[in-house]
């Protein structure tokens, strides 16, 4: 094992570790999130922090794939960010 190998071992756990502490406190917000903004903007913050774990996991393996699939749910999670705040918008219109 080389000092380099060590490091990214080293910075791999210390992002999984860092990501699902993050992970913990955005599912408890998005539990107890007293509105329905608070608990969308919590979703897309679990999206990104999916977003980093796979990127992580990517990382360890060495695989360019999963930067792709990650890239993918990036995507996919801001369309649906979009889609939910023009629905509240247009709900708060006629309330």
């Amino acid at each position: 094992m080389t000092i380099d190998s060590n490091f990214l071992e080293i910075a791999v756990t210390t992002s999984f570790t860092l990501l699902s502490l993050a992970a913990v406190a955005t599912l408890m917000r998005l539990v107890r999130g007293p509105t329905l903004h608070d608990r969308i903007v919590a979703l897309d913050v679990l999206t990104a922090i999916v977003v980093g774990i796979v990127g992580t996991v990517a990382v360890e393996r060495r695989e360019n794939t999963l930067v792709d699939v990650s890239l993918v749910v990036a995507l996919v999670a801001f369309l649906g960010t979009v889609a939910f705040s023009i629905f509240l918008e247009v709900q708060d219109r006629y309330e």
